[in-house]
């Protein structure tokens, strides 16, 4: 079992900078791909960005490409998503996941966090 927990969210300007952090526990977490998914009030959720065990490929949706990355510290069990020149329409609860293969899809995710709002006014 892997518990996946969440912080760095908030409000914040449009062109503005969040990093999000995402602590896991449990099992050893560098057996796992990871990734970030975000879900808009009133939408489906959808993949943001994703990251290999051993960080040595990374994935971005094309609507964050170039503006988000994605990066993990193993010694210290936390994935990252640096968020910069965000807009309006990034607004959304931001989930962690965990999975055995690169997580793009929600049906590659084993694990999820609860999630931790980021909010972005124009």
């Amino acid at each position: 079992q892997v518990r996946l927990v969440e912080s760095g969210g908030g409000l914040v300007q449009a062109g503005g900078s969040l990093r999000l952090s995402c602590a896991a526990s449990g099992r050893a977490f560098s057996m796992y791909a990871a990734g970030w998914f975000r879900q808009a009030p009133g939408k489906e959720r959808e993949f943001v960005a994703a990251i290999t065990r051993n960080a040595g490929t990374t994935q971005y949706s094309d609507s964050v490409k170039g503006r988000f990355t994605i990066s993990r510290d193993s010694a210290k069990n936390t994935v990252y998503l640096q968020m910069n020149s965000l807009k309006p329409e990034d607004t959304a609860v931001y989930y962690c996941a965990a999975g055995n293969t690169l997580v793009v899809l929600t049906a590659d995710v084993d694990y999820w966090g609860k999630g931790t709002l980021v909010t972005v006014s124009s």
